[in-house]
């Protein structure tokens, strides 16, 4: 009987597998002990690029959002595969531009676990822990 995948499909699936796991292990940790404190507090606003030429902040935006899809492709890829699947989803949706964004990050934030782990990688590098807050 024929396999459903050919050997070189599986082995390429399986490298592709391998380095998402260790660029996800690399990535969400210098991305996330990077943040400032209050980035996920409702109070603070997130100015991006706001003194840069408009063109060039269009280009970043767009170009923001793309890395921001494929880290939530690859986080919903990871629930299923080897990797911080969670964690590489919240990397995914805090760069993609969307109405209730901040909600929905505030949501996944704010589960104990989730933020328990943030804040003990943050503080292994000498970081504040993050703060979390809704509308003032």
């Amino acid at each position: 009987m024929e396999a459903l995948l050919a050997k070189d499909t599986l082995f390429t699936l399986f490298v592709l597998s391998v380095i998402g796991f260790v660029g996800s292990l690399i990535a969400i940790p210098f991305i996330l002990v990077r943040l400032p404190p209050n980035y996920f507090d409702e109070r603070h606003p997130r100015p991006w690029m706001e003194n840069h030429h408009p063109l060039l902040r269009l280009v970043g935006r767009v170009l923001k959002n793309l890395v921001g899809a494929v880290f939530l492709a690859a986080g919903f890829a990871m629930l299923f595969l080897p990797g911080q699947g969670i964690l590489t989803m919240l990397i995914g949706l805090s760069l993609i531009d969307f109405p209730g964004k901040r909600r929905l990050e505030r949501k996944f934030i704010g589960q104990a676990s989730v933020l328990r782990t943030i804040n003990s990688m943050r503080e292994k590098f000498g970081r504040p822990p993050l703060t979390v807050a809704g509308d003032p």
